[in-house]
């Protein structure tokens, strides 16, 4: 995991907000991992408004990360989301959190401890073979 990025309560995601999180991603990268962007990023996202707005694009372009592209008629979730967020709701289950910052701190603890090839596999699912 190079970037958990949870939104503020009460916050919607913008083309202005996704262009933060995207530099937040790539300092990220340049950080933990800095022959991946040599290499190249490649990102999945949605076909959602912030996505495909003008400044995103260019940004993205700029940079010269390359876009999974995401058919217009596909379901809401990517195929990612599976992958991620059902074994993250099992082991959530049925825990009992005081408040938000206790539940962004298990989060937070669960993905840290996830091996690097549960990521992995959840590439290789995404791929049409």
């Amino acid at each position: 995991m190079i970037l958990l990025d949870i939104l503020p309560k009460g916050e919607r995601v913008n083309a202005d907000r996704y262009c933060e999180t995207l530099v937040r991603l790539r300092h990220a990268v340049r950080r933990k991992r800095p022959g991946l962007l040599r290499r190249g990023v490649v990102l999945q996202h949605d076909n959602a408004n912030p996505h495909t707005a003008k400044r995103p694009k260019e940004w993205l372009e700029r940079y010269r990360w390359d876009i999974i592209p995401h058919l217009a008629h596909s379901p809401d979730l990517a195929l990612s989301d599976f992958h991620l967020f059902g074994p993250l709701k099992r082991h959530l289950g049925s825990k009992k959190f005081d408040g938000e910052d206790e539940l962004i701190d298990e989060i937070r603890d669960w993905f840290s401890k996830l091996d690097a090839n549960f990521f992995t596999l959840g590439i290789y699912s995404l791929l049409p073979w």
